[in-house]
């Protein structure tokens, strides 16, 4: 019987005195969590299965409030992420809400986050996101370990960015920035925000990487390439948090990897 893997892992890092990240794995939700060692879940291949991260943004109040709002919706709006256009309105109920939440409290005022996700169809695959919390499609393990059977050469082409950056032009010499364009709420009044989302065919043995830039940032791609290469599912996310950490672990870090099989 087909079913979806989902391994993930959510940390604070080495510099941050709490995790802002949430995250959404079909019903459940992890926010404001460490979860230093990963967790394994198992779905069946059928009904609309939702997994993404929120990244609380840094510098602003209440990033984990926002982010864990944002998730606990997306669990609960799951089941109808039916196609492009449930996931934009949801996506849009979510920034609402964020707002609404701010505009209750004033400590909250400014709070946003990012998104960023998949949902898994039964023969179809919806990508989505908002600011720059990252969906990469990885290519199957090799045989380095015997973690997972298929060896592959090293010309094959593992990693492909599904989502869009909502960041501005990097200058000369720049390999990340901090400033995002778009948000799950984030700023003093309403703003409307324009998902990106996309559809593709879904295949069995997709491995998807579903990630806050804790990871992306400090970690270079050759780098999560070569773990992603020679590890699969626990071990994977294990390997890939240690190397944001010995990378300085300079900001909450939340890892799902998605898999998809028979």
């Amino acid at each position: 019987m087909p079913y979806i893997s989902v391994t993930a892992l959510s940390h604070p890092g080495l510099r941050r005195e709490h995790n802002e990240d949430s995250l959404v794995v079909g019903p459940w939700t992890l926010c404001g969590t460490v979860t230093e060692n990963p967790q394994t879940m198992a779905f069946p291949l059928g009904r609309p299965l939702v997994v993404a991260v929120a990244d609380g943004i840094g510098g602003q109040p209440a990033g984990e409030v926002a982010s864990s709002l944002v998730v606990r919706r997306l669990a609960l709006f799951g089941p109808a992420l039916d196609g492009e256009e449930a996931v934009r309105d949801a996506l849009g109920m979510c920034n609402h809400a964020v707002y609404a939440a701010a505009d209750r409290a004033p400590e909250l005022s400014t709070m946003g986050t990012t998104v960023a996700g998949v949902v898994i169809l039964e023969q179809e695959l919806l990508v989505f996101n908002v600011g720059d919390s990252r969906v990469i499609e990885v290519g199957p393990a090799g045989d380095g370990d015997g973690d997972a059977p298929g060896a592959r050469t090293p010309t094959d082409d593992t990693l492909h960015q599904l989502s869009v950056d909502d960041s501005p032009p990097l200058p000369r010499g720049r390999r990340t920035t901090s400033i995002v364009t778009q948000a799950l709420g984030g700023a003093p009044t309403f703003s409307a925000i324009k998902p990106h989302v996309s559809t593709s065919p879904l295949a069995p043995g997709t491995r998807m990487l579903v990630c806050s830039d804790g990871l992306t940032d400090p970690v270079l791609d050759d780098e999560i390439d070569g773990i992603l290469r020679a590890h699969d599912g626990g071990r994977a996310v294990f390997e890939l948090w240690k190397a944001a950490m010995a990378a300085g672990g300079p900001d909450n870090v939340t890892i799902a990897l998605v898999t998809v099989t028979g």
